[in-house]
């Protein structure tokens, strides 16, 4: 059969010998191209080489090739676009929703004084799988002839309500993407890929976001084997659950007890947990800090919401099986000649804002046994937090908080580095006024937000 394909087409367009060497593929292109008269083979070739003008997948909400995003239970829906210079003959076009977690680390192992390994670890969850022909072949097993101009192939699939948000992390990633494939006679299947954003709401409303947390811890400063006196620190925020864009004011109480100056600082801390055959691979990073003002020796330093701004960043992963991404909120002092003294608070970064209504002055403190009685007053938030795409969409997204170097990935990560979610749009909260439009019955006791 391939001997016959090409009879006219070598009589017609006579190639120069290569001295032994294989012909080159232009040569070859150049034979193909050119069918001789009667060959009919020759002429199905002509018609698929060159034709196909564009062929992607442009997925409804999209800006040219800024990525779109969507949430858990939501329809996406697409079109697949072919343009043809030419009319010409395709067997099938099939589609494929992805979305996976996966993972995948080495570690170098010791089996004796003279001998090491490397040890993989690896693991994966699917979370959507969707699978669909746009185009399929007639019953007859012949081709479609499609005419030359722009062909639109439209497409719809729901997303499962419960996903993982989409993430790039040095050891494993969070991805969703939508492939299509064009099978066309005579030649390689065609393929393109489409990825978008999975973002998991997290509405910083609840009770356990609300509640305040608070700790307390000491030090003893020692320098060989003698005591130098002892570092105490006490730390409170007024709740657990922030967005991006949010100040976080805290309030702190330091005594320095030793006969050195020490250093207070403050911090959000980005811990990624990757998990694979029962072992764990973390990495933690500093997302913003600040430094205070240095405490002399026997003195005292108070923090009266001390101000910390959450940059751009994306949301917490808790639900995944083999990916979490968690922060905190470290105070720490820096002693010298010994070791730091930490406190850390748990934080939760979600993506629905706080409500803006009702009065968030009620002291929290009492909840504790800690002793905050200097933290009786909480300030008045006159205003809501910004909304979340509004904060995670700018470009100092692009600038702040600097993802670890491609190279270090390994070839693990193929896809566009996923630090910050861009382009996300989320409803914003509901209206409301300053009269409760339900006011609580008068055998019914009233609950501060915090509580």
């Amino acid at each position: 059969m391939l001997p016959a394909l090409f009879c006219n087409a070598q009589r017609s367009l006579p190639v120069p010998p290569h001295r032994g060497r294989p012909r080159p593929r232009r040569a070859l292109k150049a034979v193909e191209a050119a069918p001789g008269p009667g060959c009919a083979e020759g002429r199905v070739l002509a018609m698929i080489f060159d034709r196909l003008k564009r062929f992607s997948v442009v997925l409804e909400g999209a800006e040219g090739d800024a990525a779109v995003a969507f949430s858990p239970g939501q329809a996406v829906s697409g079109r697949v676009v072919l343009e043809l210079a030419a009319a010409a003959r395709l067997g099938a076009l099939r589609l494929r929703a992805m979305g996976a977690a996966r993972v995948h680390w080495t570690e170098s192992r010791s089996a004796g004084s003279s001998t090491a390994y490397t040890q993989s670890y690896s693991d994966q969850v699917e979370f959507l799988s969707h699978r669909d022909t746009l185009l399929a072949p007639p019953d007859n097993g012949e081709a479609t002839v499609l005419q030359a101009g722009r062909h639109e192939f439209p497409f719809t699939f729901q997303l499962p309500e419960t996903l993982a948000t989409s993430f790039e992390g040095k050891h494993g990633s969070v991805r969703y993407w939508v492939k299509a494939k064009l099978h066309r006679p005579w030649s390689t299947v065609k393929k393109v890929k489409k990825e978008f954003t999975v973002i998991e709401p997290i509405d910083i409303n609840t009770p356990v976001l609300l509640a305040p947390q608070a700790g307390a811890k000491e030090k003893l400063a020692r320098a060989w084997y003698c005591n130098r006196g002892q570092v105490s620190v006490t730390a409170k925020i007024d709740r657990k659950g922030y967005t991006p864009g949010e100040v976080i004011p805290i309030f702190a109480e330091i005594d320095n007890c030793t006969n050195r100056v020490v250093v207070p600082k403050a911090a959000i801390i980005q811990t990624q947990t990757f998990i694979a055959r029962g072992t764990k691979k973390q990495k933690k990073s500093v997302v913003t800090s600040i430094v205070g003002d240095s405490i002399a020796a026997g003195k005292r330093e108070v923090w009266h919401g001390r101000a910390l701004k959450i940059p751009p960043v994306g949301p917490s992963i808790l639900q995944c099986r083999i990916i979490q991404v968690e922060y905190s909120l470290k105070v720490c002092v820096d002693i010298p000649g010994t070791s730091k003294l930490l406190l850390e608070l748990p934080l939760v970064i979600g993506t629905i804002p706080l409500h803006p209504f009702g009065s968030r002055t009620s002291s929290v403190s009492s909840q504790y046994s800690v002793n905050l009685d200097w933290l009786s007053t909480i300030p008045e938030q006159l205003e809501a937090p910004p909304e979340y795409s509004a904060v995670v969409s700018s470009p100092e997204a692009e600038q702040s908080l600097a993802p670890p170097c491609r190279s270090e990935l390994g070839g693990i990560l193929e896809g566009p580095f996923f630090a910050y979610i861009q382009e996300f749009r989320f409803r914003p909260p509901p209206l409301y006024s300053e009269i409760d439009p339900n006011p609580p019955s008068d055998n019914i006791r009233p609950r501060c937000m915090t509580c």
